[in-house]
């Protein structure tokens, strides 16, 4: 079973990220350093900005590529757009949705909090309440595809599109999602979007991508910078000036991104995404036909990460290590609250069948090991289905 897929250290790495890489993005990291103050690197940096323009599918949106992690790309969003005491909005879902309220607090916010409980996500009417209350509210964040439980907001479009209407910034974090669902920037008025390299887009981590509004720039420039490295001003004025960085880049990870992003191209967006969603349908009716059952309701369930319960009297970690020990897969466990509770599946960038047929029989075949009776042919069955259509 261990050696039907291989893969960097004979290891399918199916956590919400970092995702497996291509050969050919792996080759793209094997090359010499240029100068980040040179005309090759200038080329490069304006070859991301506008591939990524196609990925955010946004024409007017300002781009940023910072050497940061997610939470990078998260924190310099907020902290160029906020002053003290400004009121902003961060309805909690989940691990990273705290997080933003979080940011927004070191920053000086008047953090309005609304919980939902875990496994659920806000609603366009929520949303309107809160914005009724809140009439002065400066911005609203949203993490579109909460990575902790395995949510997403489905009314993204519509939220932001009610904010816009009220004058009020978005804020959202797609990390664990672009470039694997829906997410139109300019048609749907989000203000300020965060996206991350090692998800969807499968390229090594270490990149925080940013498309930012002609209408968040607005405020940007009026907003005292808060910060000396994420200070989004000085990016653009270095990129307009010199189509250079501020600050050394991570030079092979925007290789890395330069070859992901053509192979995006190359099978069109659209295409990449559809892949992605089918392969995440197969998991969810695989991990049905096992018996087991998934944390989220169907209406919430994420097309990028699926989080599972564990059945009664499964160790969490002993599963987990076994499943990476014996058959060199590795899987996510939950946070917090959801700690010892469930473990989450990526399905993310090149996924592909064989990657999904593994892991659904290598998960049955280590839950046997634990005393639980899995339904293999049920689960094989209903991921044959869905697969038909890739």
């Amino acid at each position: 079973m261990a050696n039907v897929v291989k893969r960097m250290n004979d290891i399918v790495l199916m956590v919400p990220g970092p995702t497996m890489l291509s050969e050919r993005v792996i080759r793209a990291m094997s090359r010499q350093a240029i100068n980040h103050r040179s005309e090759p690197f200038r080329k490069l940096y304006k070859r991301l900005v506008e591939k990524l323009r196609y990925i955010f599918r946004t024409e007017k949106g300002e781009i940023f590529i910072l050497t940061s992690s997610g939470t990078g790309g998260m924190e310099a969003a907020l902290a160029n757009i906020i002053e003290p005491n400004d009121k902003v909005i961060v309805p909690i879902y989940g691990n990273f949705s705290q997080r933003m309220a979080d940011i927004a607090r070191v920053y000086g916010a008047n953090v309005i909090c609304k919980r939902y409980p875990l496994g659920e996500a806000p609603r366009l009417e929520d949303i309107k309440a809160l914005l009724d209350e809140h009439e002065d509210a400066k911005a609203l964040a949203l993490v579109y595809n909460e990575t902790s439980t395995g949510v997403v907001v489905r009314e993204l479009e519509a939220i932001c599109r009610e904010a816009r209407r009220r004058g009020v910034l978005t804020v959202v974090d797609a990390i664990s999602i672009l470039g694997g669902e829906k997410l139109e920037v300019d048609a749907w008025k989000v203000d300020i979007c965060i996206g991350a390299t090692q998800k969807c887009l499968a390229a090594p981590p270490g990149l925080a991508l940013l498309s930012v509004s002609q209408e968040a720039w607005e405020v940007i420039e009026k907003t005292k910078a808060k910060s000396y490295y994420f200070d989004l001003k000085r990016y653009k004025r270095f990129r307009e000036e010199k189509w250079e960085t501020p600050f050394t880049p991570a030079l092979h990870l925007m290789f890395a991104l330069d070859e992901a992003l053509d192979m995006i191209r190359e099978v069109g967006l659209d295409n990449w995404i559809m892949r992605q969603k089918i392969c995440s349908e197969a998991l969810y009716e695989g991990i049905e036909g096992l018996g087991l059952e998934i944390f989220p309701k169907r209406e919430w369930r994420s097309p990028t990460v699926i989080a599972v319960r564990y059945p009664q009297g499964i160790d969490d970690v002993k599963f987990r290590n076994r499943l990476a020990d014996i058959y060199h897969i590795e899987v996510a466990g939950g946070f917090g609250e959801l700690r010892g509770k469930i473990f989450r599946i990526g399905c993310m960038g090149i996924v592909s069948r064989k990657e999904l047929f593994v892991v659904v029989t290598s998960i049955a075949d280590n839950l046997t090991y634990f005393g639980y009776r899995a339904d293999v042919g049920a689960a094989i069955s209903r991921m044959s289905e869905v697969l038909r259509r890739l």
